[in-house]
């Protein structure tokens, strides 16, 4: 059996101190097989936000690979987001973007980021033709019978309008991987745990995403997944700080945006644990 723990959206610059310290514990405590970050590590890339998450991730004992997050990416250096976006990232570049290999089960990284895209929000995902074709010939490449896990930021759901899609490309990868057998797609970036199964030309994909360790809660209190793989099969649990059960911390659909639920109708948990109001950011 392989036991992995699926984090993302730690948001340095509004990180929550006790609960990167209950996880960090549980780390130490339960020594996983690997710790899989899908993205988010900082508020807005500022150097000493980077300095502070690559400290954190450098001191898990444990195997780690980290995706790049929306956040990650430089807000107020338009030249250092262009042309050196992950120079602040160097303290963990070995661990960015790294395929794991362990017995029976290979995680192989997607990205999602864009520097820039033919729409106003640039914080939305974007698989592009080039990041998946590297993506597939790593899984082409894996020995037969693997179990296949895929870690991105951004859900591959391509949500309401093609101008407002949460993840453009998304909906070509999820085909392309459920071609290929992959397990399950885990990512980050909505803030709220979910398991669910996308239905594809190419048959059904499983999509799960980790809520956060920061203090930009959504629906649910700060979390992560513990997934334990056995045969290709794989079990989901949602550990939280307030030990409440995994169905309840599980929201039923992705929502469009990365927002907070706000309105009637959109995505929350039923414990409803929405703050009032955002955190600022500093």
């Amino acid at each position: 059996m392989t036991r992995l723990f699926h984090i993302s959206d730690l948001h340095f610059g509004l990180e929550d101190p006790a609960a990167l310290g209950w996880f960090r514990e549980c780390v130490r405590r339960e020594q996983p097989d690997a710790v899989l970050i899908t993205g988010d590590l900082t508020m807005r890339a500022r150097s000493h936000e980077f300095a502070a998450a690559c400290d954190w991730i450098g001191a898990l004992d444990v195997p780690v690979t980290v995706e790049v997050g929306n956040h990650d990416l430089p807000y107020f250096n338009p030249i250092e987001r262009f042309f050196w976006p992950y120079r602040r990232i160097r303290g963990i570049e070995r661990l960015v973007e790294r395929e794991l290999d362990l017995p029976g089960v290979a995680v192989v990284p997607l990205k999602t980021t864009a520097r820039a895209q033919w729409r106003f929000d640039w914080s939305k995902g974007w698989v592009t033709p080039k990041a998946l074709a590297k993506t597939l010939a790593a899984i082409d490449a894996l020995p037969r019978g693997t179990t296949a896990l895929v870690t991105a930021h951004h859900p591959l759901a391509e949500a309401g309008t093609r101008g407002r899609a949460l993840t453009r490309g998304g909906a070509r990868a999820l085909r392309e991987l459920a071609a290929r057998g992959v397990a399950a797609v885990l990512t980050g970036h909505v803030h709220d745990a979910f398991d669910l199964v996308a239905q594809t030309d190419a048959g059904p994909i499983r999509m799960i995403g980790a809520g956060t360790l920061s203090q930009r809660i959504r629906s649910t209190p700060p979390s992560f997944n513990e997934l334990r793989i056995d045969g290709g099969a794989i079990t989901v649990r949602v550990r939280n700080v307030e030990a409440v059960p995994t169905p309840d911390m599980q929201i039923p659909d992705i929502p469009p945006d990365a927002l907070p639920p706000r309105e009637p109708g959109e995505p929350v948990a039923p414990i409803q644990a929405v703050p009032p109001v955002d955190p600022p950011i500093h």
